[in-house]
């Protein structure tokens, strides 16, 4: 049985992770599902967003020790940092509906994914030292994230902190309480919608690229990216629609199952 679920309706996939009996950890099995999902979402035209949860109490509690001690699963390992890669490169946005406590390498998931909401009384951490490791590879994807002060902190100490604090330190953007966790992710869902999807690839792009490249390659290249914008089919599109004061033709219709 697999241990992630997907459910797709007007243009959102929804991924679960379900194995909540091992708070979600990232298992060869999970792991490995939780790929298939996404090869599947991102195979589809008709999914423009991806929004990944949980079942349980607990959103992913990191590393599957056993796994580590045990050899694993027959099943092929996924290298998780990859796939977490993954999210960040997709030209498809990915929304993390945190609905529950996420330490040690969720800590990676949670930072990997474009738009991450939690429900407040999750509880967040770099445990890794604790049980006599540090939080490596998930690094790459949080440093970049988080104040210098605040990552030597919760790197060092290890201990857990509130979700609210979480989204102080940039690690996610908003924690909320359980009644309003849907609504703020489906407004925020709806907003994602309400943009073109070759728009939001190259949002990506330059969210991706730009950090890394110098001023002068930088202007050089979103210059020729904004031209080709424009010239494109979206544009012409969506300029029409605001001026027409109608709804753009790639906004999914409530009717769309």
């Amino acid at each position: 049985m697999s241990l992630v679920r997907s459910s797709y309706a007007n243009g959102v996939m929804t991924i679960t992770l379900a194995d909540p009996e091992r708070r979600n950890t990232l298992s060869q099995e999970l792991t490995a599902d939780l790929a298939d999902a996404v090869d599947a979402a991102e195979s589809r035209e008709d999914v423009r967003v991806i929004v990944v949860t949980n079942d349980g109490t607990t959103f992913c509690a990191g590393a599957n020790l056993s796994d580590r001690s045990s050899g694993g699963s027959p099943r092929a390992p996924v290298d998780p940092m990859a796939l977490f890669g993954r999210f960040r490169h997709s030209p498809k946005p990915f929304v993390g509906r945190i609905n529950g406590h996420c330490v040690a390498g969720g800590m990676g998931l949670a930072a990997a994914f474009d738009i991450s909401i939690a429900v407040d009384t999750a509880k967040f951490g770099f445990t890794e030292v604790r049980v006599g490791v540090a939080p490596a590879m998930i690094s790459v994807l949080c440093l970049p994230k988080m104040r210098a002060a605040d990552a030597r902190a919760a790197f060092l100490r290890g201990h857990r902190f509130s979700a609210a604090e979480a989204a102080s330190m940039g690690l996610i953007n908003t924690a909320v309480s359980a009644e309003n966790l849907d609504a703020a992710v489906d407004e925020v869902v709806a907003d994602i919608l309400a943009g073109a999807p070759g728009a939001l690839a190259a949002a990506k792009m330059l969210l991706a690229r730009v950090p890394g490249m110098s001023e002068s390659e930088a202007f050089e290249w979103t210059a020729q990216l904004s031209a080709d914008l424009f010239r494109g089919p979206e544009a012409r599109e969506g300029i029409s629609a605001f001026l027409e004061k109608r709804p753009a033709s790639w906004i999914p219709t409530s009717t769309e199952g």
